[in-house]
């Protein structure tokens, strides 16, 4: 198993293997579909976004509000079948890592592997487990969306496994 930063997240990413589990720590944004379609009108309008894509990672998630000390309430990964519209351009723009639940469509493995990008599969219905290694949760973006805000997040040691690697290798069986 691998112990990970997203801060040297460029010098890793395209040496993922599917099916290996990694533990990742540092700094993950979070986005779904509402903020995601606020994404794409930011960059269709030529203003800033919320985050950096180039070498970040965005995990499909929508937080419940903190309880019990913890910096997050329940945070399970989203479906991410539901952001495959987006994940493409969003690549091609220098995103290089997204963390969720399920199998991706052709055009995610094809971005992936254009873009030397991975996608990273955290536990459904572990949101409890997830929310003990998020040390810290902060909104950053388009806060009128609730839980569906972009939050800036610090992992530590999130247990992950690799879904579909940078060479368009799968965990997911094929028909």
């Amino acid at each position: 198993m691998k112990h990970l930063d997203t801060k040297d997240l460029a010098a890793w990413v395209a040496d993922l293997t599917a099916g290996e589990e990694i533990r990742l720590s540092g700094v993950v944004y979070t986005a779904r579909d509402a903020a995601h379609k606020r994404i794409f009108a930011a960059l269709d309008a030529g203003e800033p976004l919320p985050f950096p894509l180039e070498t970040s990672a965005i995990y499909y998630a929508g937080p419940t509000p903190a309880k019990n000390g913890l910096a997050v309430g329940s945070c399970g990964p989203t479906t991410s079948s539901r952001m495959d519209l987006y994940l493409p351009r969003l690549s091609d723009l220098g995103l290089k890592l997204t963390i969720g639940k399920g199998d991706r469509s052709p055009e995610v493995y094809d971005a992936l592997k254009r873009n030397g990008a991975a996608y990273l599969c955290a536990l459904g219905g572990g949101g409890a487990l997830a929310a003990g290694h998020i040390l810290s949760a902060e909104v950053i973006a388009y806060d009128d969306l609730g839980c569906e805000s972009v939050k800036r997040f610090v992992f530590s040691e999130m247990p992950l496994w690799v879904g579909i690697d940078a060479r368009g290798n799968s965990i997911f069986p094929k028909p």
